[in-house]
């Protein structure tokens, strides 16, 4: 190795790892576009309905841990209503792991429409509490 390139440094203390700001664009998930700015309990809100409706492995820009196995689980030509009710619950609180906001992910409910399912559920964040309602078709 050139040392002459090489640039040692010192720690000179360690810091506790901040929580980072929750300001970032607002999207409009429904009509897919952005528009403005979110911040605190409605930023959360909307990380975790994009976190829900990304699928998991099918997105390059993402790595593997990020998005969500819910709508191959609602869509799964094999998969019934109780099915559904026994994984996505666990579907979502492994989506939401990685967000430091959200403290706990709770009080499932299920409603079925032909191919679509209808969920319901709270989350409890740093900002309070948040409910959120997505439908996965």
């Amino acid at each position: 190795m050139d040392e002459s390139v090489f640039i040692p440094f010192e720690i000179d203390e360690v810091q506790d790892a901040e929580e980072r700001p929750s300001k970032t664009y607002r999207l409009d998930l429904d009509k897919g576009r952005i528009a403005g700015f979110v911040d605190g309990q409605e930023a959360v809100r909307q990380a975790i309905r994009k976190a829900i409706i990304t699928p998991r492995f099918k997105c390059l820009i993402y790595d593997n841990q990020y998005g969500c196995e819910v709508e191959d689980a609602v869509t799964r030509n094999d998969a019934t209503q109780e099915y559904v009710e026994a994984a996505v619950p666990g579907f979502v609180r492994d989506a939401l792991k990685p967000d430091t906001r959200i403290l706990q992910v709770y009080d499932f409910s299920f409603e079925f429409d032909e191919d679509k399912a209808y969920i319901a559920f709270c989350a409890d964040t740093i900002f309070g509490k948040v409910s959120i309602e997505e439908v996965i078709a």
